[in-house]
């Protein structure tokens, strides 16, 4: 039997599989900890969970129009107005299930095949696979200097004819670190010059710490949504912590939203109106949820900074947002996937291999987690790597034995 070589060079996730082997450990008693999640403990607002209980309870859950609800594109509408004092109009919105769906949707639109995207090291995980998966040729961008921060001229080093568009994810997942207002500068600057879509993926936006401030790319263009070659991506999942709920969202040219919605319309036909609800009632009730939120993640990021800067060895730039940092363990290991199956076997600790992220001997720590879990995992990452540790520790009444790498 035969299958789609396309489908078969798509890459395993192999966080899906570390958190599978964790899964099972757990059921077997381990004392497992994960600080690989990308999603925080928070509970929904409750303005979400009224809002789709609302729709629920009436019982007349049909079919919504593709590109999404009126009353929630108003919502998104007063979002954008809001956050990146941008007027929309109903037609330069599409609604789709999660931000990721969203993005496809978007690369969908734009790339014939052999268009290449230009994609800032680290990325997220989804973004050279969605590319592939299209036709296209991820181009990645590393950073000369070893930080996690492009210079504009080694963007622009790989521009070609053929570049269609440019992903920026700020702040960075999986990085945590938030790009420079020049940088963002230029690549807007850049972008409408050269006729070159710049994809904003923001959403971590409102995500971050330190007392920095966070500006929507916007800021540097004086063409309105119609006319700018920036599109911005976001949703519910981060924010609100309701990744469950699967609602995003984009922000486009009435004619590139168009071409979206007959792709989505193919695909997904539409997005759950209960789902739809739920992002309605978060974006529109009370929005202290995000900040105490912030506020929660924001002391998180503090404790793992401190307890990774008193680990020798291992190097971390502190993160400004989201609720991941990259901290290089190549000291230990080069190779980030044996590292990360290491810790979990011997440390019982769940971390995220660095070279999906395209930056090979990383780990990406998530504190989206408990400070107690920060600290405790962290503690078992030193006993694991540090060759002067105790042989033998106690987990509960579970006994772990470090072998060394």
């Amino acid at each position: 039997m035969s299958y789609s070589q396309l489908a078969l060079d798509i890459a395993e996730s192999p966080t899906l599989v570390l958190n599978e082997k964790a899964s099972l450990m757990r059921q077997r008693g381990d004392a497992v900890i994960h600080l690989g999640a990308g999603e925080p403990k928070n509970k929904a607002p409750i303005h979400a969970i009224l809002s789709s209980a609302a729709k629920l309870n009436v019982g007349d859950i049909k079919y919504t129009p593709t590109d999404g609800i009126p009353s929630t594109k108003k919502a998104i509408i007063r979002f954008t107005e809001e956050t990146y004092d941008r007027l929309v109009e109903p037609e330069q919105v599409i609604v789709s299930n999660g931000a990721k769906q969203a993005l496809y949707n978007l690369l969908f639109a734009l790339l014939n095949p052999q268009d290449e995207v230009i994609i800032l090291a680290p990325y997220w995980v989804s973004y050279p696979e969605m590319v592939k998966m299209l036709y296209g040729i991820p181009i990645i961008v590393v950073p000369e200097d070893g930080t996690f921060v492009p210079r504009m001229k080694e963007i622009e080093e790989h521009v070609s004819s053929y570049t269609k568009a440019i992903i920026v994810n700020s702040p960075n997942n999986p990085s945590g670190v938030m790009y420079p207002e020049s940088l963002i500068a230029e690549l807007v600057d850049f972008c409408e010059k050269k006729g070159i879509y710049l994809i904003m993926d923001d959403i971590y936006n409102k995500l971050i710490g330190d007392g920095k401030t966070w500006v929507p790319a916007y800021k540097f263009t004086k063409k309105d949504i119609e006319n700018t070659k920036v599109i911005t991506i976001n949703g519910v999942s981060k924010l609100y912590g309701m990744t469950g709920f699967r609602v995003g969202w984009a922000i486009g040219n009435k004619k590139l939203v168009e071409i979206m919605t007959n792709i989505q319309a193919q695909i997904t036909s539409c997005t759950s109106v209960v789902l739809q609800a739920a992002a309605e009632g978060a974006l529109m009730g009370l929005q202290s949820h995000v900040e105490a939120l912030r506020l929660t993640l924001d002391n998180n990021r503090k404790v793992m900074t401190q307890e990774l800067k008193a680990f020798n060895n291992v190097h971390i730039t502190p993160p400004d947002g989201t609720y991941y940092c990259l901290p290089d363990f190549s000291y230990y290991e080069k190779n980030s996937i044996k590292l990360c199956n290491f810790l979990l076997e011997k440390a019982l600790v769940v971390t995220i291999p660095g070279k999906e992220f395209g930056m090979e001997g990383h780990l990406r720590l998530s504190y989206a987690t408990t400070v107690k879990d920060i600290t405790e995992g962290v503690e078992r990452i030193k006993w694991a790597l540090d060759p002067e540790s105790p042989n033998e520790i106690y987990i509960g009444d579970r006994k772990l034995v470090r072998d060394w790498l």
